[in-house]
């Protein structure tokens, strides 16, 4: 164990004295178990370590959340091994993880699981490998059609686990028996390791002691003895940069003794490039005036929603609070939510913090973020900026959470343990007695309704920094255009005009369309048929730079020149369109313009979403085309005109909170207009100029939105004025499926026994009624009380009938943001 870690232990995390351990163990059960802790261990063994325990006839990872004194009525077995040298997770964020948990329904140890960084299980998993005779009998060709693909898939592999070969073949395991009873395979239970390491680099330096051995100086090995000898210590990484050779040259003179080489852990660096560091300018009156508001409550729990219109300065308020908390000796966790985002910010923060911050987000590679999360858990570094996995941060003493964009849905995690992380930064505030401050130009009417019941304080900006005008909104009614030829159905006259305009004067454009793709709309043009996906309820997108359709929601892809699959004769006519369209539209109409888009799809890549920001930043670019990745929170000043291509795409999604995501794009897409000197204008193209939520985004007025929303939402209890629970249902058999949802609603129906009663809608099929070949159904659960709501629900699925069906899945999403 490293001193640094030792004296950390030392000092910041509680030794386990006791015989026994309570341990969370990484499987889907519903409680925590007692294991018995061996003497070699307890020195070294903390709550918040990863240890290697028994479960049945496996070995699992599990997590230490507290000693015991007595092992219960139960036998206890032993603890295998101890996987850290170092805590995790604090002690004090367990009573966190516990309630997190318990609110969102989900196993103790997958919720820590969840919250950690990736890579870290170890379990024994149950592998196939072909033996002598199976080789034999796949080079002899003596097999049948199935058993030479089930055997190939395991000698392909070296050995393949049983799990990963029913995900690539369904029949898999059925022909697997088979081949093992001829003794063509050999099954047996292999551990598997965790993926995610620490890296370590060797090191150099001069001996304490006079090398007595003599060697041969050549030129190459006095450089390397006059580079060490002048820095004192140096990375072998470095060593290279100036001597290519120096892994064969340090060798002989490390064995000679010239020179000592030794590891040591080195953390990877995920940041992007050096930054300049800043001057904090001086604030105006309204961010004084919030920033000493909430200064003022920093010792204790005080959760605000800050409004401020966009370009009004809420980064800067942010940094102030971040040095108040950090000069007063405590961290700051800092969520924003889009990945595209965490970059803007980062460079911020390090101009102004320098290398005191971590970035904590999924485009890390495993190793990165598992560097990242030790740096913050040995605490180097306490300010932590990240997407909504940051909430988990290991930060001991935490003095503020920020919550950026708290409106945004990007928050909500749709598989898995299925959180909000605005809503965790609420719930850890409190626990820590921190401030949380919810930042956001159009507030989720969520947050609106806590500041009517008091729950929240507001504050707000109202002005834009240095006196900047909010940007000019038009409506353009596209219905005047339909049925008309070529590009002006699309991009309007009044848009192009516009366009055309802003590139004279030498601006940028940003180009806004919430659609991936070229054409969303493939239909045949024999028979009628839209070209779906077979393996979902949903059309296929034609993505023409890579010459393929695709599905959006499974991924599965056709070739671009394929047939009709229905008819066999038609071809497929593209209708429809997305941001690859519009690129290729506006190539067409300013052929002297620089387009780049900003999409999924074009920022798959590690590393492409920062070199198109920096294009942007640079001004490298003309036009930009963009999803709801560009249109909130990003600051380039010289884009001073907006297009929406579509205002209304998601009014229509049969969803409570449609017309709410709607308001909220539309006004956060305006607001990227505008932000430098000059002006900015937006255009917004619309088939419903008279919808309220059209006419609220045109007025940048959230409380022109929430008083015409809200009586809708009463109306008809749904959130903020209830809680819900939604259930989905999935089986790959739909007759199973639907049966399985109805016994679900009717036990719901036996459990509803408390009043007020909670209201059961469905069972139902969803939206889209079949995703990656399995068929869904969906059950709404709503009432006056989680607590009684979460009751109902856990009893369901405990329940005998339900726990023995297991080809179908019920997943549990507390306070649902999509209904689809």
């Amino acid at each position: 164990m490293d001193i640094e870690i030792h004296w950390f232990i030392l000092h910041n995390a509680p030794m386990i004295s006791t015989d026994y351990i309570e341990v969370a163990v990484t499987l889907p059960v519903n409680q925590t178990f007692v294991y018995g802790l061996p003497d070699t261990f307890r020195p070294d063994a903390c709550p918040g370590m990863r240890v290697l325990v028994p479960f049945g006839r496996r070995r699992v990872t599990g997590y230490i959340l507290e000693g015991k004194e007595e092992s219960g009525p139960y036998k206890t077995k032993d603890v295998l091994d101890l996987l850290d040298d170092h805590p995790l997770f604090p002690e004090s964020d367990i009573a966190f993880l516990k309630w997190v948990a318990g609110y969102y329904i989900y196993p103790i140890g997958d919720t820590i699981k969840a919250a950690m960084p990736a890579g870290l299980a170890c379990m024994d998993v149950s592998c196939a490998f072909v033996s002598v005779k199976g080789a034999q009998a796949l080079e002899a060709g003596d097999l049948s059609h199935e058993e030479a693909r089930v055997l190939g898939l395991a000698a392909a592999k070296n050995g393949i686990s049983l799990k990963s070969l029913s995900r690539r073949d369904p029949a898999g395991a059925a022909i697997l028996r088979r081949l093992e009873k001829k003794e063509l395979v050999q099954v047996t239970v292999v551990l598997q390791k965790e993926t995610a390491g620490i890296k370590t680099e060797k090191f150099i330096s001069l001996p304490k002691q006079t090398p007595t051995q003599q060697i041969r100086m050549s030129a190459k090995r006095q450089k390397i003895l006059s580079i060490v000898r002048e820095a004192g210590e140096v990375s072998l990484t470095s060593l290279k940069r100036n001597v290519p050779t120096a892994p064969n040259l340090i060798k002989p003179l490390a064995q000679a003794g010239w020179l000592r080489v030794f590891s040591r852990r080195v953390f990877r660096d995920p940041l992007g490039d050096p930054v300049t560091p800043d001057t904090p300018p001086e604030l105006t009156d309204e961010q004084a005036a919030v920033v000493q508001e909430i200064q003022g409550r920093a010792d204790v729990f005080s959760p605000c929603l800050l409004v401020g219109v966009t370009g009004s300065g809420k980064t800067e308020v942010y940094m102030r609070l971040v040095a108040d908390a950090v000069e007063k000796g405590r961290g700051a966790i800092v969520l924003v939510p889009e990945i595209a985002l965490i970059s803007q910010t980062e460079r911020r923060f390090r101009a102004r913090f320098g290398e005191k911050i971590a970035v904590i987000h999924s485009m890390l590679s495993q190793g990165e973020r598992l560097d990242q999360w030790r740096k913050i858990g040995l605490g180097k570094v306490n300010i932590v900026i990240g997407a909504r996995s940051a909430i988990f941060a290991p930060i001991r003493n935490i003095g503020i959470i920020i919550v950026d964009e708290e409106h945004d849905y990007s928050y909500k995690q749709e598989s898995g343990l299925r959180y909000n992380a605005r809503d965790l930064a609420v719930v850890r505030a409190k626990m820590h007695n921190c401030p949380v401050v919810l930042g956001s130009a159009t507030p989720s009417v969520q947050s609106c309704l806590n500041v009517v019941s008091e729950k929240f304080f507001q504050l707000e900006l109202t002005r834009r920094v240095n006196n900047q005008t909010l940007p000019e909104i038009t409506l353009v009614d596209m219905k005047k255009y339909q049925g008309t030829w070529g590009t002006d159905s699309i991009i309007t006259p009044e848009l192009g005009r516009g366009i055309r305009s802003c590139l004279e004067k030498g601006n940028q454009v940003l180009i806004f369309l919430n659609r991936r793709g070229f054409s969303t709309f493939p239909v045949c043009a024999s028979c009628g048929k839209t070209l779906g996906c077979p393996h979902c309820d949903v059309t296929m997108t034609l993505h023409k730079g890579e010459d393929h359709y695709k599905c959006h929601l499974c991924g599965h892809i056709l070739a671009a020149d394929i047939r009709c699959p229905d008819c066999g004769t038609g071809k497929i006519k593209n209708l429809g369109f997305g941001t690859e369209k519009i690129e290729s539209m506006l190539k067409t109409l300013f052929p002297d313009a620089r387009v780049a888009r900003v999409d999924q799809d074009s920022t798959a890549r590690k590393g492409s979403t920062l070199a198109i920001l920096r294009q942007i930043r640079n001004r490298t670019v003309d036009i930009i085309v963009g999803t709801q990745m560009l249109a909130k929170g990003h600051d380039f000043p010289a884009i001073t005109l907006v297009g929406v291509i579509c205002a209304d795409l998601s009014l229509s999604l049969p969803d409570f909170r449609a017309s709410e995501r709607t308001f909220q794009l539309l006004a956060q897409v305006a607001g990227r207009a505008g932000r430098g000197e000059e002006p900015g204008r937006v255009i917004m193209q619309t088939f419903n100029p008279d919808h309220f939520t059209i006419k609220a985004a045109r007025n940048q007025d959230y409380l022109e939105f929430f008083n015409q929303e809200t009586p809708f939402r009463k109306a008809l209890m749904y959130p903020p004025f209830s809680r819900m629970i939604q259930l989905k249902i999935s089986g790959k058999n739909a007759e199973k499926t639907r049966d399985h949802a109805r016994l679900a609603a009717d036990l719901l129906e036996q459990l509803n026994t408390r009043e007020p009663k909670a209201q059961i809608l469905g069972p139902i099929e969803a939206a889209i009624q079949k995703i990656s070949a399995r068929y869904r159904w969906q059950i709404l659960i709503k009432g006056a009380s989680s607590g009684n709501l979460s009751r109902m629900v856990s009893a369901m699925v405990r329940d005998p009938s339900i726990q023995k069906v297991k080809s179908v899945s019920i997943a549990i999403d507390v306070d649902p943001y999509s209904l689809l």
